[in-house]
């Protein structure tokens, strides 16, 4: 027999052991990585449901419901005793919404006479041709005694029972628009009067009562006035802060009181710096409410560690041998920082502001408790006027009774969410177009 040596015995033995702890390796391995497909399943899950509902109940805010009537000016109305020449005002206070409904009971070949019928066309159209019509008149007042083509709006209810959002299955008690005015609707339509256009009005209103003459058009400039306060203030703050953090302060414990400082600080909740703001820049310093300047100034505090942070780590990956050789060659320190790591940290710093200001613009909570959720119809001329955000009139509209407003709010989380997703892609861009590998 040939003899078998200690040691191979011994081989032999562990290898069947090291091959039970290969293959349980390769097993808990493959394990790790079907969980994490998994867990990337299931948020993409999430998220397609998500903008799947917001976008299904949305995109038709882009469209608008209007009636096309031929508009017959009548000076009997506007104008019955001709004193538009001595007092002007007769213009503004005239009942535009009567000639509106006569072109309206014309159309439908209905007898102004027949009070009962004539009652039924309240809230077909909008109430909003009173100023449509004055805004008519006071541009031009020679179409007094003309008649002419105007899109009226549809109301709100009329306006989802054309976009199919009402169920006209269920009895007539139990919806908001009856049958007369269903079969009004259908006959406008196949006849090419009603129809839907492009709501520009989404753009361009500002805050109403009536949901299709409701718009983010004061929201969006209560926005760009703050994104342009907090670029103009956190990013110079920002960067100035990193800068002297990063390259010019000895290392303390104040400086290390200061990094865990700013490190909470962008953890804080967003509503603390709302607080904040309300306490110091309105009670404390008299600055006034729902203005854009306030709301700037909060989401400038609340972006400012953000901006720190990343401008930090953008100037902690330039090499040090930048710096060496700077130094080197005779330039000072504020030269070696200004003129050689600060252009290579760049792209970084460019990243950090993105996102924080894309953070900044979908914020809610510090805007409420500065009063940016006041009713504001009109545009703000400067950043002290009263204005809204476009998060804040989200935040309204989901608050509102009127089925219409759900479709108004949609539609807003839609550009909101487009105005997002462009900042970041523009962050993006500029990481991988600038951004140097050491």
């Amino acid at each position: 027999m040939t003899d078998i040596s200690l040691d191979t015995l011994t081989t032999s033995a562990a290898r069947p052991r090291r091959d039970i702890g290969i293959k349980k390796r390769y097993a808990a391995e493959r394990r790790f990585r079907l969980y994490g497909v998994l867990a990337i399943a299931v948020g993409l899950a999430f998220l397609g449901v998500m903008l799947t509902s917001i976008i299904s109940k949305g995109y038709t805010a882009f469209w608008q419901t209007t009636v096309t009537l031929p508009i017959n000016f009548d000076e009997k109305i506007i104008d019955p005793s001709n004193k538009r020449a001595t007092d002007p005002n007769v213009l503004i206070t005239a009942n535009y919404p009567k000639i509106a409904e006569a072109a309206l009971i014309e159309k439908l070949g209905i007898d102004p006479n027949d009070k009962a019928e004539v009652r039924k066309l309240k809230g077909f159209l909008s109430d909003s041709s009173r100023v449509q019509l004055r805004a008519i008149v006071a541009a031009e007042p020679s179409v007094i005694g003309t008649t002419r083509n105007v899109d009226i709006l549809a109301a709100a209810n009329l306006d989802s029972a054309f976009k199919g959002q009402i169920d006209l299955e269920v009895p007539e008690s139990r919806r908001k628009v009856s049958d007369q005015q269903v079969e009004w609707m259908n006959k406008l339509k196949a006849e090419g009067v009603m129809a839907e256009h492009f709501n520009t009005g989404l753009f361009s209103y500002g805050a109403s009562s009536r949901p299709e003459t409701s718009g983010v058009g004061v929201a969006l400039i209560g926005s760009f006035y703050m994104m342009v306060i907090v670029l103009l203030l956190a990013l110079p703050i920002g960067v100035a802060a990193s800068i002297y953090l990063e390259e010019f302060a000895k290392k303390s414990r104040f400086t290390d009181l200061i990094e865990v400082n700013i490190n909470n600080l962008a953890a804080v909740p967003s509503i603390v710096f709302g607080l904040l703001g309300l306490a110091v820049f309105i009670n404390f310093l008299g600055l006034p409410r729902s203005a854009s300047f306030v709301g700037g100034l909060v989401l400038t505090l609340m972006t400012l560690p953000t901006i720190i942070i990343a401008t930090r780590a953008a100037l902690a990956a330039v090499p040090p041998s930048i710096r060496s050789a700077a130094l080197g060659l005779g330039a000072s320190k504020m030269q070696m920082v200004f003129q050689h790591i600060l252009p290579l940290a760049a792209p970084g710093i460019l990243t950090g502001t993105i996102i924080g200001l894309a953070r900044a613009l979908g914020e809610t909570a510090p805007l409420l408790l500065i009063g940016m959720v006041a009713f504001v119809a009109d545009y703000p001329t400067t950043p002290f006027d009263p204005a809204t955000a476009l998060p804040v009139q989200i935040y309204m509209w989901a608050n509102e009774a009127e089925r219409a407003f759900v479709e108004r709010m949609s539609g807003a989380i839609i550009i909101l969410l487009i105005f997002l997703m462009a900042m970041n892609i523009v962050a993006i861009v500029l990481r991988r177009r600038f951004e140097r590998r050491w």
